[in-house]
């Protein structure tokens, strides 16, 4: 009876398989499958995704999906599990007390101009006195007619109505109705927290312009009459303005405002020259510079009590709850540091004021330990009753299965670009194998999206990475992201309208609830995939190729889940280029495009015998 063996890639998004039928050193492809992997790659939680996959792979033969007694051997590749995350840069919180500044900006203020005076409730604005001015506060229990009457009849009775803060979404409306132009900020839900009696400024800037006095620290310390040290304390309040249209900032007479800093820390790398050490405030370009001057790295460790000495401590603590090794025992090997933006909170803010921090997103590779692979091989073999190998690393394996897109021949390099790492392997004209992985792809992409744009959602970040973007101008039509306009023959939701969306198919639009312009999103996007996936391509390919020198390679095919992405391909094509080296998407068994390369690698090897193998004594069949 001919052998069936099933290659099985356990990547950090996804796991694929390859089953092939193996005789006399040949392979029969007979069905492939893809599932989502199931908790960290490399541990013993990926066993129900690899369960799941076999079982779609056994059903597009004519299999049950638990027949798993008609596979002979599992061959997985030797995982090395990356973890990525944000380090801040030195970022600075200001702690409220009983001082506080507040800004805000709606997106629909009403009126124009400066105004600055002592708050006040509207119930209460008839009893002011003649010579005090004042910034009327109006809750949304107060409808805009109400409200503009009050406001005209305090202004007969002369009494000085700078400006006006609204709960509701009112300010042109009652900008248009009353006798005389003042700034009207509204929106602001919070409406409670501002407090009565106090100095305020209201700035509206007229269309198509933005604020000015209150987005300058100064402009601020002049309307408060501020210290140089309590200047310093706007400066987070004035930044989160700059920018908008509108804005109100409020300050308390008494108490004090107060500020704790958390560094965002160094870096300690050693390296084969002993241990440098860089800051992580220097910037993504210095940190990488000490990278590659301490090659090859032996680990590296983080500042402790700062944000990336936290961060360091989270991946040991990590990988050693989920391997069972030591925390001395993990190694980090390999980081990818992109300069990077994050929104931080505004303190006392009244409408969830932000304001954007430099930071540093790191991705670090943990390094590969013999110890987790047999322990989930073990565990696959337990739950499936079938022979399990462990053979080869990924770099290894890709290749191999690059080798079965139609064109190409040896000598040839990859770029294997998954969700965790980018590994860059080159299989030389007499079969020898060089390889590296390196820290930082897909995942990195989804944390710098999200991180800039503020969202929590990785499925929102993963999704604005995948797909393109269009503003939807009427139920018609829509502008596409790079400025053309298309025409729908049905109309578009109703809910759609005005909105920015993501083009997930011809036909299938998603809404994004984002209120950030589509340039503003395409430009997060595009340099995020750039600053990771170009630089991890260029990085890994000069440690593969001979002499260090990419422009000695030939041809490079691209594999890996985030080779399908409809515009990373063509950003690392475009790059190559310039060194003379032809780069393209791989098409895997002339069948599967880009995907399924570690996986088929693994069944070749198998049948070739050409890959390192590690039996797993005890391993049963059913």
């Amino acid at each position: 009876m001919v052998p069936i063996v099933a290659g099985i890639d356990i990547g950090n998004s996804t796991t694929e398989v390859a089953l092939g039928k193996v005789e006399n050193g040949q392979v029969e492809f007979l069905s492939s499958s893809l599932y989502q992997t199931t908790g960290l790659k490399g541990t013993t939680q990926n066993v129900r995704g690899v369960k799941m996959a076999l079982g779609l792979a056994l059903e597009k033969i004519g299999f049950g999906r638990e027949d798993f007694s008609k596979i002979d051997v599992i061959c997985i590749n030797e995982a090395a599990p990356v973890i990525g995350d944000v380090a801040m840069e030195n970022i600075s919180e200001t702690i409220v007390t009983e001082s506080t500044m507040i800004g805000h900006n709606p997106s629909t203020p009403g009126g124009v101009g400066v105004g600055k005076g002592r708050t006040v409730h509207i119930d209460d604005l008839l009893n002011v006195e003649k010579n005090d001015p004042v910034i009327v506060v109006i809750p949304s229990n107060w409808d805009y007619e109400a409200a503009s009457e009050a406001i005209n009849r305090a202004i007969e009775k002369g009494i000085s109505v700078e400006g006006a803060i609204c709960q509701g979404d009112d300010g042109v409306l009652i900008a248009n109705r009353i006798n005389k132009v003042i700034p009207i900020v509204d929106e602001v839900m919070s409406i409670e927290k501002v407090p009565l009696g106090m100095y305020a400024c209201v700035e509206v800037a007229p269309p198509g312009r933005v604020i000015e006095a209150l987005s300058n620290p100064y402009g601020i310390a002049t309307i408060f009459s501020l210290s140089p040290e309590e200047t310093k304390h706007v400066v987070p309040v004035a930044r989160a303005l700059i920018g908008n249209r509108s804005a109100v900032v409020i300050k308390t007479p008494t108490g004090e405002v107060k500020e704790r800093r958390i560094p965002a820390g160094e870096l300690y790398i050693d390296g084969a020259s002993g241990r440098r050490t860089v800051n992580v405030e220097s910037g993504a370009e210095a940190i990488m510079k000490v990278l590659e001057e301490s090659q090859p790295v032996k680990n590296i460790f983080g500042q402790p009590g700062t944000n990336v000495g936290g961060m360091m401590e989270r991946v040991r603590r990590t990988m050693s709850n989920l391997t069972g090794l030591p925390v001395a025992d993990i190694h980090i090997k390999d980081l990818l540091a992109v300069d990077t933006l994050v929104p931080q909170r505004v303190v006392g803010g009244i409408a969830g004021e932000f304001s954007q921090e430099h930071g540093v997103a790191l991705a670090v590779m943990v390094e590969t330990e013999k110890l987790p692979m047999t322990q989930l091989a073990e565990a696959i073999s337990q739950e499936t009753g079938v022979k399990v190998m462990i053979g080869g690393v990924e770099a290894e394996m890709a290749v191999r299965g690059a080798l079965t897109t139609p064109g190409t021949k040896k000598p040839l390099a990859i770029l294997d670009l998954g969700a965790g790492s980018t590994d860059a392997s080159l299989m030389k004209e007499n079969g020898e194998i060089d390889l590296i992985h390196l820290a930082g792809a897909g995942n990195m992409v989804n944390t710098i999206i999200a991180s800039e744009l503020g969202i929590e959602s990785m499925e929102l970040a993963e999704s604005i990475k995948r797909y393109p973007l269009c503003k939807v101008e009427s139920p018609f039509h829509v502008r596409q992201e790079d400025g053309r306009v298309r025409f729908f023959d049905n109309p578009l939701s109703p809910n759609l309208f005005g909105k920015n969306a993501l083009v997930v198919e011809d036909d299938i639009l998603m809404p994004l609830e984002l209120d950030i312009p589509v340039e503003r999103i395409r430009e997060i996007r595009r340099r995020a995939k750039r600053e990771v996936f170009v630089t991890n391509s260029l990085r890994a390919l000069e440690r593969v190729s001979p002499a260090g020198n990419v422009r000695l390679l030939d041809y490079v095919v691209l594999v890996g889940g985030s080779a399908l992405d409809f515009e990373i391909p063509s950003m690392i094509t475009d790059a190559l280029s310039r060194f003379g080296v032809v780069a393209g998407r791989g098409n895997i068994r002339g069948t599967e495009g880009p995907r399924n390369a570690v996986a088929t690698g693994l069944v070749l090897g198998f049948a070739s015998k050409g890959l390192p193998v590690k039996w797993l004594s005890g391993a049963r069949r059913a």
